[in-house]
């Protein structure tokens, strides 16, 4: 069991049981997994010597990186599904806008590569969630 589900355990959440606190958890951390990579991968690109190219892809990481930390703050501390789902279908969004531009310099900057594997997998953790609530 994961530290973010014991913590999860300890509080009753509004939106279970459509979603079990292993869920929630595993959207958590990947949220938090998500965070880390879009805004690692926004610094080392500032840090290229083809930044000008990679400006579009800066932005949208910083973007991802917002929406994800505040998703990520709902989750844990649930109440408001609504909010909740209006927010992961946000983050679904954010994660394939910095995907999508990421992909394209993955072949040449490893640090594209790695943020566009953590924003498609954020993206399909984020949809489980969403289905479970819509469920």
């Amino acid at each position: 069991m994961s530290q973010t589900r014991d913590l999860l355990d300890t509080f009753a959440i509004s939106f279970r049981p459509q979603v079990s606190s292993e869920r929630l958890a595993a959207v958590i951390d990947e949220l938090a997994a998500c965070e880390e990579a879009v805004t690692a991968c926004a610094a080392a690109m500032v840090a290229e010597d083809d930044v000008r190219v990679l400006q579009d892809a800066i932005i949208r990481d910083l973007n991802c990186a917002d929406v994800v930390a505040a998703t990520r703050r709902v989750v844990t501390r649930g109440g408001d599904a609504v909010l909740l789902s209006s927010l992961l279908e946000t983050c679904v969004t954010a994660c394939e806008h910095s995907a999508e531009l990421c992909a394209k310099h993955a072949h040449h900057h490893d640090h594209c590569r790695l943020c566009s594997q953590a924003t498609a997998r954020c993206a399909e953790m984020c949809r489980e969630v969403l289905r479970g609530l819509h469920g």
